[in-house]
């Protein structure tokens, strides 16, 4: 999965995560917390690769297949919500009132987007953004 993609999930994870706040606070109750468990697991499901590995390996040999093979896309996982943790922090810590993490966050998805259709959303969370 490109990182731009993976980008624009985390901030789809994180907008849903906001509403469903923003409508526990309206409801008593409550309810409805757990939904964005499914979209973490979907995320996950996605991003994570499926591992081949023979009945006779070593655990050191399982050990350095899985180390290879997942994490590249937990780098991608954190570098994701990396960004979008710095871009609504620096919001925050500029103290502007005007802007909500929402604006924030639908600017980091269209910057995302840009960088996915200019065929440069490879890149690592670093440098993309």
């Amino acid at each position: 999965m490109e990182q731009s993609e993976v980008l624009k999930r985390v901030i789809g994870i994180l907008t849903e995560a906001g509403e469903m706040q923003r409508q526990a606070e309206q409801e008593a109750d409550g309810g409805g917390a757990d939904a964005g468990g499914s979209i973490v697991t979907t995320l996950l499901n996605e991003t994570m690769p499926h591992i081949a590995i023979s009945a006779d390996a070593s655990v050191e040999e399982v050990a350095l297949l899985v180390g290879r093979e997942v994490g590249g896309a937990v780098e991608q996982l954190v570098g994701a919500f990396t960004l979008a943790f710095i871009a609504l922090a620096q919001v925050h810590d500029s103290g502007e009132q005007d802007v909500s993490s929402t604006d924030v966050l639908q600017d980091l998805a269209l910057r995302a987007e840009e960088l996915s259709a200019n065929g440069d959303g490879d890149e690592g969370p670093e440098g993309a953004l």
